[in-house]
């Protein structure tokens, strides 16, 4: 039987699902308890709190407020991007909204420094597996994925970024400059952590090598370290000479093997190292 790729509708639900609590953990155990306003609906949601606490005694729940500002971002997300996007974004903002008004309001910490690190970590996990579950909370992650559709030389989370350092700019006239500031680190996290989840965890390196001896180096990858090598007609344009460059992708660890096992081989070779952020097929992660 043939493998799609497709995850089954349950397991997207499930992990939007999840991902909201997640959320709302960070958001209610973390950024409320610690008055820091990060971005996004919720963010807006702990000033409405914070200002109708203030005015009549009587503060507005957050799932009240992030239900209600959501309203007219899933008019505009059905008219853009059609009722199935608008679907899971329903699905999701409604998961969040329920997180919100079960979880307790108690504090994971009392140092804004650590509620800081928490709620971002938090929230970028919580993020990132709702993306990957194909859907959104709406708020302003909403409100980036809609504008993703037409800049899609920017992340969603990098859009997040600018649109919620908007929201904690106006936190930090609330609140003061220094819980704006503890602000600004959790929404470094938040996009670190959700762009690490969304584009793939399993980094892996990838090595160019120009040597005179390619034959022996690439049996060697093979047999030793038993990845696959791939050789590149190349040309010297110093020297005039064609060679054969050999290019690999191999796990960290396996990195400094490499390395040693091509001095002995060649102790002249050229060993080019890079980055990888995710790499499919076998031996890696597979389909």
């Amino acid at each position: 039987m043939a493998l799609t790729g497709k995850k089954p509708w349950y397991i997207e639900y499930l992990t939007i699902f999840i991902g909201t609590g997640l959320m709302a953990l960070g958001i209610s155990s973390c950024f409320d308890a610690a008055g820091l306003v990060t971005g996004g609906f919720s963010g807006i949601s702990i000033l409405v709190k914070a200002a109708s606490g203030n005015l009549y005694g009587w503060e507005v729940p957050l799932w009240l407020t992030n239900m209600t500002l959501n309203i007219p971002m899933f008019l505009l997300a059905i008219r853009m991007k059609g009722m199935t996007f608008a679907k899971k974004a329903l699905i999701g903002d409604g998961s969040l909204t329920l997180w919100l008004a079960v979880l307790p309001g108690w504090a994971l910490s009392e140092d804004l420094l650590l509620s800081a690190v928490y709620g971002g970590c938090l929230m970028g996990v919580g993020i990132g597996m709702v993306f990957l579950g194909g859907g959104t909370t709406g708020g302003t992650d909403m409100l980036s994925a809609l504008i993703q559709k037409y800049l899609k030389h920017y992340s969603i989370a990098q859009i997040m970024q600018f649109v919620d350092g908007t929201i904690v700019l106006v936190g930090a006239f609330v609140f003061g400059m220094e819980r704006a500031l503890y602000a600004i680190i959790a929404v470094f996290l938040v996009t670190k952590v959700s762009d690490g989840l969304i584009e793939g965890l399993k980094f892996s390196k990838s090595v160019y090598i120009i040597t005179e001896r390619p034959d022996e180096i690439s049996r060697m990858i093979m047999n030793d370290l038993d990845r696959g090598v791939t050789g590149i007609s190349a040309k010297g344009m110093y020297s005039g000479q064609e060679k054969l460059m050999l290019y690999c992708v191999l796990g960290k660890k396996q990195l400094i093997a490499l390395k040693e096992k091509v001095d002995e081989i060649d102790p002249s070779a050229f060993v080019i190292v890079g980055d990888v952020r995710e790499v499919h097929g076998e031996g890696f992660i597979e389909r």
